[in-house]
């Protein structure tokens, strides 16, 4: 197997790496560590045809499985999928219940049992959690790289209050199957959490297929504060103002251009076209 790290990511241990390899080598697994250099760098090993592999682990968040996922898909043959949360934001490690103490991530990939990891589009890009345009997108569009590195989830905090006072929402419209909603947040998931460890959608799960949207027609103080609680309390999917629904395509149009996020990063402005893609890949679990 070949572990994959970004040495400048603020959740890089190379203790807490070189344990688990400690872990896996006594036990007779031929493991490598690979560590990046520039962006892009894991989608084009990913994608290298060549990669012989039993498991590609990423020592990373969610925007490094992104980077694995794209590549993949430009590979006929690639390996299994493991995951070392590592990351400013790992909400895949909670959907997939994955442990953090390195014997136990160690054990895990030794077992070596997988589940398929399903997937969605955003305009043919994969998004493995979800994607979305509104204030979060335009959140993780503000935020410093400088500054999450030294903070992480509390620069998204500080850079949410910063665009809160002074941003100018836009009305979206979204087609869904056929059905038009309008509203002022939209988010395409692909799994129950966001965020971290709050449940956006009880009913979806990255290990079986499907996509659900979430819209939210009002994001003034007192409509995003209602959100922000019922998020908290696991409510969210029955909020007043809130629509979610499963749906199979679906497209986000808007007066001007806002911004779009997947799996935590930047990904331009709407218009978002949303789908599932049509297979999976395997993925390690505990």
């Amino acid at each position: 197997m070949l572990i994959v790290a970004n040495p400048t990511s603020g959740g890089y241990d190379p203790r807490r790496l070189e344990r688990i390899m400690t872990y896996l080598r006594n036990a007779e697994c031929t493991v490598d560590l690979h560590l990046t250099s520039h962006a892009g760098e894991i989608e084009s090993l990913a994608a290298d045809p060549l990669l012989a592999l039993d498991v590609l682990a990423i020592a990373g968040g969610d925007g490094s499985v992104n980077e694995a996922l794209t590549g993949f898909q430009r590979n006929d043959a690639p390996p299994d999928l493991a995951v070392i949360p590592a990351g400013t934001a790992n909400v895949l490690a909670h959907e997939l219940g994955l442990p953090r103490r390195p014997l136990a991530i160690a054990r895990s990939i030794l077992a070596h049992r997988t589940r398929p990891l399903h997937f969605g589009l955003a305009n043919g890009h994969p998004f493995v959690l979800m994607a979305s345009a509104g204030f979060d997108a335009e959140v993780v569009h503000g935020v410093p790289l400088s500054l999450k590195r030294k903070l992480g989830k509390l620069a998204y905090v500080l850079t949410a209050l910063r665009i809160g006072f002074t941003r100018r929402s836009s009305e979206m419209q979204v087609d869904v199957d056929g059905q038009t909603l309008s509203g002022k947040l939209v988010v395409a998931t692909n799994g129950r959490f966001y965020g971290g460890p709050f449940v956006l959608c009880p009913d979806a799960s990255v290990t079986t297929e499907g996509l659900h949207v979430l819209v939210l027609q009002k994001d003034d103080p007192v409509s995003a504060l209602r959100f922000g609680l019922a998020l908290m309390l696991g409510r969210v999917h029955k909020a007043r103002g809130v629509t979610v629904m499963a749906f199979r395509k679906a497209r986000v149009l808007a007066g001007f251009p806002v911004a779009v996020q997947i799996d935590g990063d930047p990904f331009g402005t709407t218009p978002l076209d949303l789908e599932p893609a049509a297979t999976g890949y395997s993925v390690v679990v505990p």
